[in-house]
């Protein structure tokens, strides 16, 4: 069976037309016959729906989103029957986070803020769930125009109540570079706090209009990560109020267990600033240093034999 193309018809679902296309999969605006709901269909190409890896993670997609049930978490169906590889989800009218931040680089504080209690609200929920996102970015967040959040894309989430994965099995990588917590870096599982770990960087990002993380290319963003202090982000938009800069910087802290303890707390922290004790964390933040571009080439390409190190060490034991 070829590519579909608009005007198909898979099982229950007819397709009307395309909504985006990836490296791996095109999504489709499509309507069910059944009820003449408008629904998104996320149908594979071809070279990937026969690839094993690749199945057992839009499988786990699946399983995991048709147990899901909250208003900014997309909601995922479960068709009558299955002809083919593919995912019936909710169909959003909005736009992805990542584009907004392309045309405005960054948000008023207040929608900053209003948008990143929706997140921790639903990752308050997946982690109630035992569900870990693990790719939290801008481009798995979509934005409604009247200003409501759907986490989308669970297709490296961890869920805690099915069969574990091994790292190496599941992908290549699990989560972006920007977003990775350390402990993602350094090749570890990750698990409820990373999601807070990636939230605090996407929040940043949102307020700054940059990542607290770059670097020449992506190892040197890797290592400044796991070596270096984000700027606080009143040095970089002033009017952030220092309530507001301690819960970005707690929630970027190295080692997981210096971040808030769940992403309730994170929420209520961020709906109550006034209850947030500004402890000077922002004035403990080390300087980054003036490293000549000949070091950072050096130490890029260091990292990068890690990161095959690291991988072919995660291979061996999968195998």
């Amino acid at each position: 069976m070829g590519d579909l193309a608009a005007g198909a018809t898979v099982d229950q679902y007819q397709l009307l037309d395309v909504i985006a296309r990836s490296g791996m999969a095109t999504i489709f605006r499509a309507r069910d016959l059944e009820n003449g709901h408008v629904v998104a269909l996320k149908v594979p190409h071809l070279q990937y729906a026969s690839d094993m890896v690749f199945h057992e993670r839009f499988r786990r997609e699946e399983e995991i989103g048709q147990r899901l049930d909250h208003p900014a978490v997309i909601k995922v169906f479960r068709p009558n029957q299955k002809s083919r590889l593919y995912l019936a989800m909710e169909h959003v009218d909005g736009e992805l986070l990542r584009d907004r931040l392309r045309r405005e680089r960054r948000l008023p504080v207040d929608t900053a803020v209003g948008l990143a209690i929706q997140i921790a609200d639903a990752l308050s929920y997946l982690h109630e769930h035992g569900v870990v996102h693990r790719d939290l970015k801008p481009e798995n967040i979509m934005v409604t125009p009247d200003g409501r959040v759907k986490l989308i894309d669970f297709g490296i989430a961890l869920d805690t109540t099915l069969r574990k994965m091994t790292w190496a099995g599941l992908s290549q990588t699990v989560g972006t570079p920007d977003y990775m917590a350390p402990e993602q870096v350094k090749g570890k599982r990750g698990d409820a706090r990373s999601d807070l770990y990636s939230l605090g960087v996407i929040l940043y990002e949102m307020l700054t209009g940059e990542p607290p993380f770059q670097g020449d290319n992506v190892y040197a963003a890797m290592r400044a990560k796991l070596q270096d202090d984000p700027t606080p982000p009143r040095r970089l938009r002033p009017e952030i109020s220092p309530a507001l800069e301690e819960i970005v910087l707690h929630a970027l802290e190295r080692d997981p267990g210096n971040r808030p303890e769940s992403a309730l707390e994170l929420r209520e922290a961020l709906a109550h600033p006034e209850s947030v004790v500004v402890t000077g964390r922002a004035s403990r933040q080390r300087p980054k240093p003036k490293v000549p571009r000949w070091l950072r080439t050096l130490l890029g390409v260091g990292a990068a034999l890690a990161a095959y190190g690291l991988l072919v060490w995660a291979l061996s034991r999968a195998g």
